[in-house]
């Protein structure tokens, strides 16, 4: 049996190259089989950190009678969800238009040209068998209906996102909608515990980004108040890692105790822009704000950081097939750790419980409030977190994806200039050559690579868009004309590759690989979709480089998010954000080389969603080296060198 998955570019895909199943990857090959075969599809697609991924993996893949049966009765077919977003999305949409719901892993019957006639998530090893005798057996007895039946879900998906699209082109993305956006969050908000809805609970960041645009935009201290309340709960809970820092992937409870351990480089790329936001807007949120953001970056270097001078995807959320092991404690191992006094000390300051609050007597570590004596505090947790690295570690997913790369590179750029580390905008820049250099492939950008070798599959809107967004931020912390020049380039491509006449986005560009269905969305999920990716590069790229035409197509863009954003504005939130920008002019303040240290000041403690530009000597539109520019749009005033006169 050949071994198809052994020279993956996807971890995930590694982790089941060994497995007794007749492994394919994706691809016109594994298709084609099965019309050779006369045989259905087992499509299963997961990722590298997925905890229930790996228990069906350990329950069903490595199973000898699962594998016979699918090797006699179907092409098996392994995707990774985070190299095939495209793939992922279009199945996605069959899962939950077939079942009211989704998530992974994501298992779905097709027939050979593709299309779904069965999907769903995890089963057991005996519910799994089951399935796929009693649709082998049914497939061999009438093939030709269930064939029908896979035109029929495609059909139905098809139409559905017609009317979806008809919807939203009579809609448009301006401040009533804005406004209406605000107060919809306003009545989802959790007033006690933060964040939006019950439980399971999703750090929200778009979310907030925008919600904090709104409060500078409008004055509207509800606006803010959410942020406050939500960003403070997440940072003194569970779901924060309050020894080694960076955030979970969601809370299972509503209080934040409980995380799903895994940690993705795009939630805490995201969330360490809004935590650095929040700082500087709110100075009694700086203190813990502050600290959240220099933990989570120095998360990031010490755990993500790969020898490319890249970051990888994510940490697993199980330790030797155990979830959260490495993390939860309990007071005896406190106490082990750092002696009678300070071990029950710590075990009170952190919500260890002696019945525990996860599994097995064991608890996550909570910082309800601040400890009377920091430097302590400090001690503890560098002891703790010593300790702690001497237990089994989770595995580390090392894909480079290029949009969570581009959303570090923002936000670190970013982190840079307001937290005054210069390092930090170098290691953003340095992650940003290490995309262009290596990830951009006969002019066409790629989606991903591993150990420095890209992988096949093509960038997706939101990676031009990611990537872009990160240049930008670069080009405003350094004011280094590259990085404007390189933005420019990469949003002309993406403009010719995804979109559309009307001025809708494609998900894929129109050379990628033709699907049963359009894996394009308008909204945000766990990630910023392609639409408000595109969207906010292109309002930025015309308030740096002067281009109102930018703003135009952006407009159009958001014009196809309207409804949703005005119905479901959880899912929405980096387009509010581009909207939020947009309505304010984009304001920009450059500043040049060599200006008094007040108005730097000054600059620093403009509002969220001021685009701060620190020019160097060779840019084309620097001001005079010791005064700043404040243009609104691409118009701009006289230069000044009064603080007063900034926003």
């Amino acid at each position: 049996m050949p071994n198809r998955l052994a020279a993956s570019t996807s971890p995930y895909l590694q982790q089941h190259a060994d497995n007794p199943v007749d492994w394919w990857e994706w691809g016109a090959d594994a298709f084609e089989e099965a019309r050779r075969r006369g045989i259905p599809v087992l499509l299963s697609v997961g990722y590298a950190a997925c905890h229930w991924c790996h228990v069906m993996a350990h329950e069903s893949f490595e199973d000898e009678e699962v594998a016979q049966v699918l090797r006699e009765g179907f092409v098996a077919v392994k995707v990774d969800r985070e190299e095939r977003p495209d793939v992922d999305a279009v199945y996605m949409s069959a899962l939950t238009g077939l079942t009211g719901q989704g998530g992974w892993p994501m298992t779905c019957l097709l027939t050979p040209a593709g299309e779904p006639f069965w999907a769903g998530t995890y089963l057991p090893r005996e519910g799994f068998l089951q399935l796929l005798r009693a649709a082998s057996a049914q497939w061999a007895q009438d093939r030709e209906r269930m064939e029908q039946g896979g035109a029929r879900v495609v059909q139905a998906l098809t139409d559905a996102q017609g009317r979806a699209a008809d919807a939203e082109r009579a809609g448009s993305l301006d401040a009533e909608v804005v406004e209406q956006a605000a107060r919809t969050l306003a009545e989802e908000h959790d007033p006690q515990w933060g964040g939006f809805g019950g439980a399971p609970k999703f750090p929200p960041s778009m979310v907030l980004a925008f919600l904090l645009r709104h409060h500078a935009r409008t004055g509207d201290a509800g606006s803010l108040s959410m942020v406050r309340r939500t960003c403070e709960r997440m940072a003194r809970s569970g779901t924060y890692d309050q020894v080694g820092g960076g955030f979970a992937r969601y809370a299972v409870d509503r209080a934040w105790v409980v995380p799903h351990f895994e940690k993705m480089l795009y939630d805490n790329a995201l969330l360490l822009g809004v935590y650095t936001d929040l700082a500087r807007t709110d100075p009694a949120s700086r203190p813990w704000a502050e600290r959240v953001v220099r933990e989570t970056v120095e998360w990031l270097l010490r755990e993500l950081w790969t020898e490319q001078e890249a970051f990888a995807s994510s940490l697993d959320a199980d330790t030797d097939g155990v979830e959260g092991a490495t993390y939860t404690w309990t007071r005896e191992e406190l106490v082990r750790a750092l002696g009678e006094e300070d071990g029950e000390r710590a075990a009170d300051l952190l919500g260890v419980t002696a019945a525990g609050t996860f599994e097995h007597g064991r608890s996550t570590l909570q910082l309800a409030e601040d400890p009377d004596d920091p430097s302590w505090w400090a001690a503890a947790r560098q002891q703790l977190d010593v300790l702690r690295s001497l237990r089994p570690q989770p595995d580390r997913d090392d894909k480079v994806v290029t949009a969570w790369n581009g959303l570090l590179v923002a936000s670190l750029a970013h982190a840079g200039r307001v937290f005054e580390e210069e390092d930090w905008v170098d290691l953003a820049a340095r992650c940003a050559r290490f995309l262009l250099r290596e990830h951009v492939v006969d002019g066409r950008l790629r989606r991903s690579s591993r150990d420095g070798t890209v992988g096949s599959a093509l960038a997706v809107a939101e990676d031009y868009g990611g990537l872009a967004d990160g240049l930008l931020a670069l080009h405003r912390a350094t004011g280094e004309q590259q990085w404007l020049d390189e933005a420019t380039d990469l949003l002309g491509i993406a403009r010719t590759l995804f979109v559309r006449p009307d001025g809708s986005v494609a998900g894929t560009g129109h050379d990628a690989e033709r699907l049963v269905l359009d894996p394009g969305t308008n909204g945000d999920n766990a990630e910023p979709g392609g639409l408000s990716a595109i969207a906010l590069a292109l309002v930025r790229l015309g308030a740096q480089g002067g281009l109102a035409e930018q703003f135009e197509v952006a407009g159009k863009a958001l014009g196809h998010v309207g409804g949703q954003a005005r119905q479901a504005p959880r899912f929405t939130g980096w387009s509010l954000v581009a909207a939020e920008e947009l309505l304010t002019g984009p304001i920009v303040v450059r500043l040049g080389p060599a200006v008094e240290p007040a108005l730097a000041q000054a600059a620093s403690r403009t509002p969220v969603g001021t685009l701060v530009m620190h020019s160097s000597t060779d840019e084309a539109a620097a001001p005079p080296a010791d005064a700043a520019l404040i243009c609104h749009g691409t118009v701009c005033g006289l230069p000044t060198r009064d603080p007063a006169d900034l926003p």
